[in-house]
């Protein structure tokens, strides 16, 4: 069967138009948007929505403008006070200006992990281990900060950067277990030092409620013999009142007195 020429031109007239549309009808999404090379140089850029370009003489280049969450792998570092730790981040990024991230740096997702790579040795490698440990949300700001200041001319604002996990050598967590253990007995000791001392204030008050109001102490000795008297025991004790026994006191001191004089 052999078709006429007329209809092979309708075929191919067909076939371009098509490949035309196609090619030049181009559908991005609300989060993306198209950087448009015409002729080599860059033109305004494009979308969302419906985007009309031409064939061969313009290329499009769609770019994402959704938040990357890119995980930083294992980085060996040895800290300021030369403890070898593994460490490993996640940096969280967007592209701000389209046509930057494009034209500026070559991938924008590669250069921003390597950097992020190596601020995160530079960064803990100048810190002590005792602040990677205890002061995580000052690291993560220096780390945010060094990193969004070199992708900045690339169009990548870097929003946030968590260092994720530390990984220490088994000597060093006994240390660390070590010093835990250590601290805690230097609390106790000292809680333990305070209650006593506290106990001695509270003595020493009650000796001197006593010592103005001796009737005091006779109180305080009937409570007691209460207290013992409520227990099953074999014992039995008879309180003496301390005022029969003061002017035997008061006469003996006067007898000590006299004796002394006649001695002089």
């Amino acid at each position: 069967m052999v078709f006429p020429p007329q209809f092979l031109s309708l075929i191919f007239v067909v076939f371009m138009i098509l490949y035309f549309l196609a090619s030049a009808i181009k559908i991005l999404k609300e989060y993306e948007r198209g950087v448009v090379f015409r002729l080599g140089r860059v033109i305004p850029v494009k979308g969302p929505g419906l985007v009309i370009i031409w064939p061969i003489i313009d290329k499009l280049v769609r770019v994402s403008l959704r938040t990357v969450t890119m995980d930083v792998p294992p980085q060996d570092v040895i800290t300021r006070d030369n403890v070898s730790v593994k460490v490993n981040a996640v940096v969280y990024f967007r592209v701000m200006e389209p046509i930057k991230a494009v034209t500026e740096v070559e991938d924008f997702y590669f250069a921003t992990s390597q950097i992020a790579q190596t601020t995160l040795r530079s960064v803990v490698g100048q810190s002590q281990l005792d602040d990677l440990l205890s002061k995580r949300d000052e690291v993560n700001a220096e780390l945010q900060r060094i990193i969004d200041f070199q992708t900045e001319p690339w169009g990548i604002k870097v929003t946030a950067v968590e260092v994720k996990n530390v990984d220490l050598p088994q000597e060093m967590l006994r240390a660390i277990a070590r010093q835990a253990e250590a601290e805690r007995e230097r609390r106790a000791k000292i809680i333990h030092a305070e209650g006593e001392f506290q106990a001695a204030q509270k003595l020493a008050d009650a000796a001197r409620i006593i010592s103005t109001e001796p009737i005091a102490l006779q109180l305080r000795f009937l409570q007691t013999l209460t207290e013992i008297a409520t227990e099953k025991n074999s014992t039995t004790i008879f309180p003496v009142p301390i005022d029969l026994l003061k002017p035997f006191f008061e006469n003996l001191s006067k007898k000590q007195e006299s004796s002394n004089k006649r001695e002089d």
